[in-house]
């Protein structure tokens, strides 16, 4: 093995440095940096098989991201005390380093290849997963392997009216968008985003400066490489049999035209039809030939694509004869599940979704694993299922598959900002979408069916909230921006842009690209169109239903919230939380105290609720100066008496405040276990101080008010 040049340059993203280096870790991989940003560090090492895999017609690429608890100083909480399968976050973060990735190998390179991106390091301030994208980069674009052009990611956020390249987790918390963008020297190939309602205006200028950021990484890339003297891999790319080509397009193209028309059979029958064509086509040449026979395979595929891409650009129709700003037709039932607490029926062409919102508790939030904390709670959950039947598939059940995950992921983005806060609404909220059609999508009818769903279970959101897909054609300055792009439409394309959000703004959005990129005016137009799309849909949605129901399902548990001092949390868990687990016993709420003390109580029996209340009210009550409380004498000494006015808490009755005349014994006054009546008149501290002598003067003051009043009574009746 030839010894691989060392090298270590940096240069400047942000306020920090961002260095590379090479040549010194996991040298026998084709391609390896150790990249850094502050004190976060990530080993990014990628190798290539070195003869192509035989029989696919696919580029099997893997890549992996993973995050080690030794990186943040932490060892894992689990009982092996080691690793696991990859979490959320890290799923979503290898879909962001292959999003961009993927389409920019060399064409035919077929050999097996992995990208494993490590975190080796991290700090409080700066998250790796923007980083992973750029070392990743490096790490292929520094080796042999066929990736002959560099990429890199940024991240944006805007604070107070001011972009931040590469915030910090503090700014991204403050920040109105939290925008990932990946791209070449030439143009953007992949977004990632979160926005609070922000305009197209503000999306695209973030987007530009990103770009800006990306060129720089990428020209200081190609720097490394010439340093490096690389050499790439040769790679021959496929040819088709050109007298085939022809052969197969005079014979074969009006038919595929027609086969390939969704309005005139739908999407199954459409694919049927292709499929039986593609058999005809394949049969046509002898068995004994299987060179031809796969070849033949492949100018159909080409055909079909070039038929589809030349009836967008040239006669400017699509498969189902829609308009390029057409919606297809949007049909939406609320509360379709007499059960469950809120729930949506969406239909949107042939993509279908049930959609169910649930509310449940503190106890239902979800415990994450978190690089920067340790572990985060997480009060709003949305998952997204896939099943096979949607596409007329068959297929094995098994765990969520990434896909699943990531559409899950922007689809609960999109709806987390107008959710009210814990404070307004104290439930903890999971949505379900079932997928059960599918014609492309159907992340954004997640979206939409997501945001009718918790309408109708009451949850008292800020806006209505839609999503549209939508997709590019071009070829050369030729360009075709589809609207509600079906699966064909996303399969042919050059582009899945998802756009999701309210009438005020944008609140996700989601961008893949298979080509080199596109420029700041296509995604301008992209994004105006999608405007018109949402606005569509959100009216459409606005009819089934125009505001969060006034109550909640009967189904859903009440969750009354108290708040107590959090120095008498103590007396409401108990010993070992003996106390707490009595009070659940009796009443049969749930009860769930929190650090500053406020207290939720979950039941749907009213009465339970107020049980709860009262006996928490009981044991945190604080005396209050001039307040009368009847109490119970218990304990007697030399020089008063303690009284307990609530369980648990004494005060002291100082034998100079037991009665009006002087006491020489308390026991003369006062047995223990006697019920009596004591005002307080001052607290230091814990420290309570009462009064039954108080009480008696009250008394005979109103006793002498009594006979006064019935002594002048009387007079008036002599």
């Amino acid at each position: 093995m030839t010894a691989k040049k060392f090298l270590r340059e940096k240069i400047k993203v942000g306020d920090r440095e961002l260095s590379v280096e090479v040549g010194r870790v996991a040298k026998q991989a084709s391609g390896s940096v150790v990249i850094r940003y502050g004190d976060t560090m990530l080993l990014v090492a990628a190798v290539g098989a070195n003869q192509p895999r035989e029989g696919i017609d696919f580029f099997p690429l893997t890549v992996e991201y993973r995050e080690h608890n030794y990186a943040a100083g932490r060892i894992p909480g689990n009982y092996f005390r080691r690793e696991g399968r990859p979490g959320e976050k890290e799923v979503l973060t290898a879909r962001m380093i292959d999003r961009p990735c993927r389409p920019l190998f060399s064409e035919g390179y077929r050999n097996e290849t992995q990208v494993i991106a490590s975190v080796i390091s991290a700090d409080d301030e700066n998250d790796p997963d923007v980083i992973a994208i750029t070392g990743a980069s490096c790490a292929l674009y520094l080796s042999d392997i066929p990736f002959p052009n560099p990429i890199a990611g940024v991240r944006v956020g805007l604070v107070n009216g001011r972009y931040i390249i590469n915030p910090t987790y503090d700014e991204v918390r403050e920040s109105r968008i939290n925008l990932i963008v990946a791209g070449t020297e030439e143009a953007i190939v992949m977004v990632e985003a979160g926005a609070k309602e922000v305009s197209e205006e503000i999306m695209v200028e973030a987007l530009m400066l990103a770009h800006k950021e990306i060129n720089r990484l990428c020209r200081w890339q190609k720097e490394l490489y010439k340093a490096l003297e690389i050499e790439k891999r040769p790679v021959e790319p496929p040819v088709l049999n050109e007298e085939m080509l022809g052969e197969i397009e005079r014979n074969y193209s009006e038919r595929l035209r027609a086969a390939l028309n969704t309005e005139a059979m739908g999407k199954i029958a459409s694919y049927a039809a292709v499929d039986a064509l593609k058999k005809e086509v394949v049969e046509s040449y002898p068995e004994d030939q299987p060179e031809k026979r796969q070849m033949a395979k492949k100018i159909f595929d080409e055909l079909k694509e070039k038929i589809f891409r030349e009836d967008i650009l040239g006669n400017r129709r699509r498969p189902d004869n829609r308009r390029f700003g057409e919606i297809r037709p949007i049909d939406i039932e609320v509360g379709w599940l007499p059960r469950v607490h809120g729930s949506a029926l969406f239909t949107r062409g042939e993509t279908q979704a049930i959609v169910t919102a649930t509310l449940g508790t503190k106890e239902d939030e979800q415990f994450i694993d978190d690089l920067e904390s340790g572990e985060i709670k997480r009060r709003f959950l949305l998952h997204y299922n896939f099943p096979h039947f949607s596409v007329g598939e068959v297929g094995r059940f098994g765990s969520t598959s990434r896909r699943e995950i990531g559409h899950g992921a922007l689809a609960r983005r999109a709806l987390e900002p107008v959710l009210p806060s814990e404070a307004e609404f104290p439930y903890s909220l999971r949505i379900v979408s079932d997928i059960t059609e599918s014609n492309g999508s159907s992340s954004m009818a997640s979206v939409c069916g997501g945001s009718l769903s918790l309408m109708d279970a009451g949850v008292p959101v800020k806006a209505a909230v839609a999503g549209v897909a939508m997709g590019l054609v071009m070829e050369g300055n030729r360009y075709a921006i589809l609207s509600d792009i079906a699966g064909a439409e996303d399969h042919y394309g050059d582009m899945d842009f998802k756009v999701a959000g309210t009438r005020e703004g944008i609140t996700a959005l989601q961008m893949d690209i298979k080509i080199a990129g596109i420029n700041a005016q296509i995604m301008a137009e992209a994004l105006a169109q999608a405007k018109k799309g949402r606005m569509h849909i959100l009216g459409i949605m606005e009819q089934a239903i125009k505001e969060p129901r006034e109550e909640l399902s009967p189904y859903a548990p009440r969750i009354i919230t108290i708040k107590i001092n959090p120095d008498r949390i103590r007396d409401v868990i108990g010993p070992g939380g003996k106390m707490i687990r009595s009070i659940v016993e009796e009443t049969g709420a749930k009860i769930d105290v929190e650090d500053d003390g406020t207290i939720f109580i979950a039941t749907a029996d009213g009465d339970a609720a107020q049980a709860a209340i009262a006996k928490i009210r009981s044991l945190t009550a604080e005396a209050e100066i001039g307040e009368t409380y009847l109490g119970t004498v218990s304990r007697i000494v030399d020089f008063g008496a303690f009284v307990e006015i609530f369980p648990g808490t004494d005060g002291l009755l100082h034998i100079s405040e037991i009665a009006e005349h002087r006491v020489r014994d308390v026991r003369d006054e006062l047995k223990e276990g006697q019920q009596i009546l004591v005002k307080c008149i001052g607290k230091e501290g814990n420290k309570i101080k009462l009064s039954r002598k108080a009480i008696l003067r009250e008394e005979k003051q109103k006793a002498g008010h009594t006979e006064r009043a019935e002594a002048a009574g009387q007079g008036d009746n002599d």
